[in-house]
C-alpha cells in the first residue's frame, strides 16, 4: 500500500514528488518523472520568453499587435501540457489502440496540405490555414508515425529475423508514404528528420542492422539526389563549403552570418533578456528556426550551455524510465519520442551555430576573443 499524503501541515518533499508521480501516471512513487515534468515546463517556459522578445519588433513594424505570437505560442503550449497529462493517465494498450487511427489522419492532413486549405511558407508547402490558426500536420506525423511504427515493431517481434517483416508495412508503404507527402512539399529539412526517426524506431524496435543498414544507404541517397535537384540547397551547401566565387554575405548566406553575429555579440553572459539587436529585423525568421541565435545573444554562453544541459537532463531522465519498462511497445515509443525531440533540438541548433564559411566575414573567424567583444564591432550596413 501507498502512504497516504498528510491532511494537514507541512506538506513534504517527498509527498509533493509522490503526487506528482500521480499526476503522471506512475503509483511507483519513482522521483524521476517529476524532474521530467519540470525540465519541461522550464524549457517551454524559456521558448515562450524568448518568443516574446524575439518577435515584438517585427510584430510592431508589420502593425501587428506585439503579443500576437507569444499568447498563440502560450495557448498551444498549454494545451501540449494538458495533453500531456492525458496521455500520461491512458494505459499502454489505449496507446496502441490508436496507432492506426493516428496514421490515418496523419496522411488525410499532409495530403490537405495540397488543397485550398494548405499554405506555402518560404517555398515549402507544409502548413494548414484554417480559422485564423496556421498547423504544420507533418509534426503531428511524426508522432504518430512513431507510436503506428512501434505498434507493427511490437507485434512482430519473434519475425524481425526475416527483413520483409522489417520492411513491410513499416518502411513500405508506410513511412515512404509519410515522407513522400514531405518531399512534395519541398521540405528536405523535415523529410531527413522523419529519416531519423524511422532510424531510431528501427533501432529500437530490434531490426537487424543488415536491414538498417541498407535502409540508412538508401535514404542517404535519396537525401543528396533531392538536395543536388534544387538550385536553392546547392546554393547554400556551395555557400557553406566557401564554394561561391563572390562575398555571399547579402545573399544565401546572409542568415548564418547574423546568426553568427548574435551569438558572437552574447558574449558569456549575453546583453540582457529582451535586449538583442539582431531581433531588430537583421535575422529573418528570429521567433523561429533561429530562436537559439537570439537566446544565446541574450543570455550568452551560458544561456545556451543551460539550455543543451536541460535536453540532456531530460534524455538520461527519460532513459531512466525507459530502462525500467518491460513492455516492448512503450520501449519503443519513449526511445523514439526522445530521441526526436533531443536530435531534432541538435539539428536545429547546429544549423544555426555552424562555422561560416571562408565566402563569409564572420566575427568569430579571427579568435574566439573577438567572437566575444563582437558587440562592438558591427557591419557597416548595420
Amino acid at each position: 500500500m501507498t502512504a497516504k499524503l498528510p491532511l494537514g501541515g507541512a506538506v513534504r518533499r517527498d509527498d509533493v514528488l509522490l503526487r506528482i508521480g500521480r499526476w503522471l501516471g506512475d503509483e511507483s512513487g519513482d522521483r524521476t518523472r517529476p524532474v521530467i515534468l519540470a525540465v519541461v515546463l522550464v524549457l517551454a517556459a524559456l521558448g515562450l520568453i524568448e518568443v516574446a522578445s524575439a518577435s515584438s519588433v517585427e510584430s510592431v513594424a508589420a502593425g501587428k499587435n506585439p503579443y500576437d505570437l507569444p499568447l498563440k505560442q502560450a495557448m498551444w503550449t498549454a494545451a501540449g501540457v494538458g495533453i500531456m497529462f492525458g496521455l500520461a493517465r491512458l494505459r499502454t494498450r489505449h496507446i496502441r489502440w490508436l496507432a492506426w487511427p493516428l496514421l490515418g489522419a496523419a496522411v488525410v492532413a499532409l495530403g490537405l496540405v495540397f488543397t485550398p486549405l494548405g499554405m506555402t511558407v518560404n517555398g515549402n508547402r507544409n502548413w494548414l490555414s484554417f480559422g485564423g490558426f496556421t498547423v504544420q500536420p507533418s509534426e503531428f506525423a511524426k508522432l504518430a508515425l512513431i507510436v503506428w511504427a512501434a505498434a507493427v515493431l511490437s507485434r512482430k517481434q519473434g519475425l524481425l529475423h526475416e527483413s520483409k517483416h522489417a520492411v513491410v508495412p513499416l518502411l513500405v508503404p508506410g513511412g515512404l508514404i509519410i515522407i513522400g507527402f514531405v518531399v512534395l512539399g519541398h521540405d528536405l529539412g523535415t523529410s531527413m528528420i522523419i529519416m531519423m526517426i524511422l532510424a531510431a524506431v528501427m533501432f529500437y524496435g530490434g531490426v537487424r542492422m543488415k536491414v538498417f543498414g541498407v535502409a540508412g544507404i538508401l535514404a542517404a541517397v535519396g537525401a543528396l539526389i533531392l538536395a543536388a535537384t534544387s538550385g536553392n540547397r546547392v546554393s547554400r551547401i556551395s555557400s557553406w563549403l566557401g564554394a561561391s566565387s563572390a562575398d555571399d554575405s547579402q545573399g544565401v548566406g546572409y542568415q548564418a552570418l547574423h546568426g553568427q553575429y548574435a551569438l558572437a555579440s552574447g558574449g558569456w553572459f549575453g546583453v540582457g533578456l529582451g535586449q538583442s539587436r539582431q531581433k531588430w529585423n537583421w535575422i529573418p525568421e528570429a521567433h523561429n528556426d533561429f530562436i537559439f541565435t537570439i537566446l544565446g545573444e541574450e543570455l550568452g554562453l551560458a544561456g545556451t550551455l543551460m539550455v543543451l544541459g536541460l535536453f540532456t537532463v531530460l534524455a538520461v531522465a527519460v532513459f531512466k524510465v525507459i530502462a525500467r519498462t518491460e513492455d516492448t511497445f512503450a520501449r519503443i515509443v519513449s526511445s523514439s519520442v526522445i530521441t526526436w525531440i533531443t536530435g531534432q533540438a541538435v539539428v536545429n541548433i547546429a544549423m544555426v551555430t555552424t562555422a561560416c564559411s571562408p565566402s563569409l566575414a564572420c566575427p568569430c573567424r579571427s579568435s574566439p576573443t573577438v567572437a566575444l567583444r563582437w558587440s562592438h564591432r558591427w557591419p557597416a550596413s548595420a
